[in-house]
């Protein structure tokens, strides 16, 4: 049974930093590429950021130079790293894996993706 789990959202500061954890079972963790999508509630799902099987990584305009992307084969957890947060990035975070391409070069944020864990709130004051 596939399952993502999302955790390490809460409430910071502008400015402030937060690490998503993404961690998966159910299927081969290094051969499937995982991004990272976050929505506000009336708003559509946002891609924020992905990483091929190979490591290759993959930004949102609105957050380059911010977050960073990682995994990790032996936790068989993503993180995204979350520097010099900003109002504009609260929301509910998910993550999510496309199981329909195995081993692919590169990742993008786009509507692949197929399975998807229960969100994780991330909230910054002002």
């Amino acid at each position: 049974q596939v399952q993502l789990v999302e955790s390490g959202g809460g409430l910071v500061q502008s400015g402030g930093s937060l690490r998503l954890s993404c961690t998966t079972s159910g299927f081969w963790f290094d051969h499937y590429n995982i991004a990272y999508f976050r929505q506000v509630p009336g708003k559509e799902r946002e891609g924020v950021s992905c990483i091929s099987s190979g490591g290759s990584e993959h930004y949102a305009d609105s957050v380059k130079g911010r977050f960073s992307i990682s995994r990790d084969s032996a936790k068989m957890t993503v993180f995204l790293q979350m520097n010099n947060l900003k109002p504009e990035d609260a929301a509910i975070y998910y993550c999510g894996v496309d199981l329909s391409r195995e081993w692919p070069a590169h990742c993008g944020l786009d509507d692949s993706y197929n399975y998807w864990g229960q969100g994780t709130q991330v909230t910054v004051s002002r």
